[in-house]
């Protein structure tokens, strides 16, 4: 039944999160939000909600090692396995204006969050300075953008719609209503599912709440972006791909990971410290070598990126990596 339970969370909580992608996204369209802004805000927040609620949850729910497993464990998966695949079908493109900026924030903010995490546990002013963080990163966002035209908004629309690649985006303020609401009220009930069936597998094979998160979870809460990036490369969008899939992580980062210490305490496994946030890191720094030679990543370097996630999800349950303090009693 445990299984079945993880299965009806997960499904609740990507059909939720769809609904409110598309809602939201139907929302910046009529708002006349930029399509590159949309995928690097809108977007990448709405497949974020996931996470979010995931990590709140189990914050608050006495699973820490969800929380932190889940944030880590997704950014690993976003990079390696959501962007390493979409890239085998179509190469991505790292030649955008944005794409080199961006990186550097998510560099950035990747660094920033893991000495906060090397002081001990993420507190509340710990979430506060993540939180902060990404409101700057949102203001920038709008700033170098140009909101308001008509023919901004019209591009917008064809550019979202095509990214999305579905008819049924909501046209009328009710329906964009419904849409955004169905998605707010099933998000936390799919995470509820999620973290109470997870824990109890955890207890179940005898091993740690953080290697459940890094896997299992992350893998998971990360299918709605996988989903919108496969669908973005394969209408040639690669700007909507890669810029969801860093915006996605900064929202990781600094806005989910902010609001959990924010509401709850986080504490950080050792393990966590040993070796998943230097590959987090090592992961995102991958990226780097294509964005300066402004290139493509093409097929070859994408199924590397992919072998990797195989191997990191292999590693996790290695003996090695000494989950025994940490397992559930």
């Amino acid at each position: 039944m445990i299984y079945l339970g993880l299965l009806a969370g997960f499904v609740i909580l990507l059909v939720s999160g769809d609904l409110l992608v598309r809602g939201s996204v139907s929302l910046a369209v009529k708002l006349g939000v930029p399509a590159l802004v949309i995928g690097l805000t809108v977007v990448a927040f709405g497949t974020s909600a996931p996470e979010l609620v995931v990590s709140v949850r189990a914050a608050t729910t006495d699973a820490p090692g969800l929380a932190i497993g889940n944030i880590v464990g997704s950014n690993i998966a976003n990079v390696l396995l959501v962007l390493g695949l979409p890239a085998m079908i179509r190469p991505t493109d790292c030649n955008q204006e944005f794409v080199g900026r961006n990186t550097c924030y998510v560099v950035g903010a990747t660094v920033i969050f893991m000495l906060l995490c090397f002081l001990g546990p993420l507190l509340w002013w710990h979430g506060v300075i993540l939180f902060s963080l990404i409101v700057l990163f949102l203001i920038e966002s709008g700033r170098r953008s140009n909101l308001g035209s008509n023919s901004i908004r019209k591009e917008a629309e064809e550019d979202v719609e095509e990214v999305d690649g579905v008819s049924g985006l909501p046209r009328t303020p009710s329906m964009i209503a419904l849409f955004v609401f169905a998605g707010l009220i099933g998000l936390p009930f799919g995470a509820q599912l999620i973290v109470e069936n997870a824990t109890d597998i955890a207890r179940t094979y005898d091993v740690s709440q953080a290697a459940i998160g890094l896997t299992v979870i992350a893998l998971g809460t990360s299918l709605p972006e996988l989903a919108t990036t496969m669908s973005a490369a394969m209408r040639g969008h690669s700007a909507i791909a890669i810029g969801n899939v860093l915006g996605s992580n900064m929202f990781n980062l600094l806005a989910i990971m902010g609001l959990t210490a924010i509401l709850a305490p986080v504490p950080i496994p050792d393990v966590v410290l040993k070796y998943d946030l230097w590959i987090m890191l090592a992961a995102t720094l991958a990226i780097v070598p294509f964005v300066i030679r402004r290139s493509f990543i093409k097929r070859l370097p994408a199924a590397g990126f992919v072998l990797a996630y195989c191997a990191y999800m292999f590693f996790v349950f290695t003996p090695q990596r000494d989950f025994s303090a940490m397992v559930l009693n």
